[in-house]
């Protein structure tokens, strides 16, 4: 059979969840949902040049890959892409003619230098390797099963509240201003910069899979200082954790600790039964609160970086 590629067709609801399909199978430790597939390809800063294609086989989606500048990165010419194939489809030529794809978009486009995350099996970094990647960081996929034995709720310091998203649906600023401040100093090779208050709201606050209610924020003498952003997929009965972070001047005090297990408690009284998130390698106080939750590793990713000539 001859193996295709081509954009994903948005308004093609088959195709949306075709392509859904396929990263739940080759990557089931994050929600993917076909609204905010769409969401996402609708919605992403036009200087992101984002697109997400197909690898079409006798009909059948059989593999998928995201591709985008990372435009909000002080540091230009940098490109991201991330394959993924039908566990059952490999060794055919998708994941090939995806990466060729990609990579050509990303190039006319001004991008130098490369980044994709490739799962740590030997197969996917053979895969990379061969194509001239090198591998950078690493990341690890942890789960929790949420009908077992969470911490029980603290007692909140003096001056400490605990809020959801949906408090501040009036005016989500507040939000905004904190979330810039932690992603900064998230672990990454590429680093990026929150500065419109606009594309975060469409990008990130009106995205399908946020849930607000969950989606939990301490507050220091009526100012964010913590929060812990949640997303969820009532269709599977999953929730994540999308980013947890505290502002400087507040890191310490087990703030976001306090905020996170408050999400957490919630999250199981709405009936979800499983809590995912992941954390890069090297973020060992992350980890460690993970681990005092009881989060398990289930699986891990490998950055690889490739510099065009």
């Amino acid at each position: 059979m001859t193996v295709t590629v081509r954009d994903l067709r948005s308004d093609d609801r088959a195709d949306v969840e075709g392509f859904a399909h396929v990263r739940h199978l080759a990557l089931p430790h994050i929600l993917w949902t076909p609204d905010a597939i769409v969401h996402r390809l609708a919605h992403t800063h036009p200087d992101a040049r984002f697109r997400s294609l197909v690898a079409e086989e006798d009909g059948e989606v059989v593999g998928t890959a995201q591709v985008q500048l990372a435009y909000d990165s002080p540091e230009p010419g940098q490109g991201m892409l991330n394959v993924y194939v039908h566990p059952d489809r490999t060794r055919r030529g998708a994941g090939d003619l995806l990466v060729r794809a990609a990579e050509k978009h990303l190039a006319e486009h001004g991008a130098t230098k490369l980044f994709a995350w490739v799962l740590d099996e030997p197969a996917n970094r053979a895969f990379a390797e061969r194509r001239g990647y090198r591998a950078s960081r690493s990341a690890h996929f942890l789960r929790l099963d949420l009908t077992g034995t969470l911490p029980p709720l603290q007692p909140l310091p003096p001056g400490v509240e605990l809020r959801s998203a949906a408090d501040f649906a009036d005016d989500p600023r507040p939000l905004f201003e904190l979330d810039a401040v932690t992603v900064s100093d998230e672990p990454s090779d590429v680093e990026a910069e929150l500065t419109d208050y606009e594309t975060w709201i469409e990008e990130t606050w009106k995205a399908p899979l946020l849930d607000r209610e969950l989606t939990t924020i301490a507050l220091v003498e009526g100012r964010p200082a913590a929060f812990s952003l949640a997303w969820t997929d009532t269709a599977t009965g999953r929730y994540a954790t999308a980013m947890t972070g505290t502002a400087r001047p507040h890191r310490g005090r087990g703030l976001a600790k306090l905020a996170k297990n408050a999400s957490l408690h919630r999250a199981r009284a709405a009936g979800y039964t499983v809590a995912l998130t992941g954390n890069d390698s090297a973020n060992e106080p992350m980890l460690a609160i993970n681990k005092w939750f009881g989060y398990e590793i289930c699986a891990s990713e490998v950055r690889y970086v490739r510099e065009l000539a």
